[in-house]
């Protein structure tokens, strides 16, 4: 019954096609699409290092340096409390939530791990532990601060 679950949320899922015209840090970013209007987009799987966090500029630009002006493909399934599309951003055939954790400038999101395809899990598991075993990014840190954690002191 679960993977039928599974299955059926993937079957069901969106696909936003537009331009990135803003970046906010590493894991959200604003979309236009064809009809333009702007999405709030925070990428699912992944939580990146917050602005004035160690990292959270580093983490940013390089968000901006995989999508900024140009064309992707958010496939998605649900909002956030914020009304933010949460969703796999994809672009030119690269996951790009995938790419900011195998740099090390992002932790894969367990929280929400039922959000992702069994696949992405897999994948965003295996990306964490490679960077921090290579001391990527912000695993150059023994013990970087999440950003969750982060969030709940201020």
């Amino acid at each position: 019954m679960w993977l039928a679950l599974v299955f059926s949320q993937h079957l069901a899922a969106e696909v936003l096609k537009g331009i990135v015209v803003s970046v906010a840090d590493g894991d959200t970013i604003t979309l236009l699409d064809d009809q333009r209007r702007q999405h709030k987009i925070r990428l699912g799987g992944i939580d990146a290092p917050e602005r004035r966090q160690a990292f959270g500029q580093v983490s940013r630009s390089n968000m901006a340096d995989l999508v900024f002006n140009k064309a992707v493909e958010v496939e998605w399934h649900k909002r956030d409390r914020y009304d933010r599309i949460i969703g796999k951003v994809v672009v030119a055939g690269e996951d790009a939530g995938l790419t900011q954790i195998r740099m090390g400038l992002a932790w894969h999101y367990k929280h929400y791990l039922k959000d992702q395809s069994p696949e992405d899990q897999r994948a965003y598991a295996i990306a964490e532990l490679a960077a921090r075993t290579a001391g990527s990014g912000l695993w150059q840190h023994s013990d970087p601060q999440p950003p969750w954690d982060f969030r709940r002191k201020r």
